[in-house]
């Protein structure tokens, strides 16, 4: 059995409605929805909030369904998420370096360098966004 019928069948069994449980645990009645319908999962300490209100073991909510495991696995996996950090960090050291050594070789063309220079300021406002999201 799929996360969303689990997750609504707890639910259900408990007596609450998806507003009651929305209410709970401070997210959005849709949220709840959304989650029962699978269009998305919850995050593991909305997992551990539901276990605990529906009074279900985490077992009984999450073994067995596959694509959730893997969410889970994804969003709590630091390692990872900081290997694809640190490699966007190098790759904009890297087009940062390139940048300096084209303004030497083609100091002539003057829209080129500021195409150059903009996409640099996009990809390192991209970066501190993804930064300033893990804070």
């Amino acid at each position: 059995m799929d996360i969303g019928k689990k997750l609504k069948n707890a639910r259900l069994s408990a007596g609450f409605t998806q507003e009651q449980v929305s209410a709970e645990i401070l997210v959005s009645r849709q949220t709840i929805s959304n989650w029962e319908n699978e269009k998305s999962f919850p995050d593991i300490v909305s997992v551990i909030k539901l276990s605990d209100l529906y009074s279900v073991s985490l077992d009984t909510l999450l073994k067995g369904d596959d694509e959730m495991m893997e969410h889970l696995e994804e969003s709590t996996n630091t390692v990872n998420s900081n290997k694809k950090l640190i490699a966007a960090i190098a790759a904009n050291i890297l087009l940062f370096t390139i940048m300096i050594a084209l303004s030497g070789f083609l100091p002539d063309n003057r829209y080129f360098l500021v195409g150059v220079f903009s996409l640099a300021t996009l990809s390192t406002a991209a970066l501190m966004y993804q930064i300033i999201r893990r804070i």
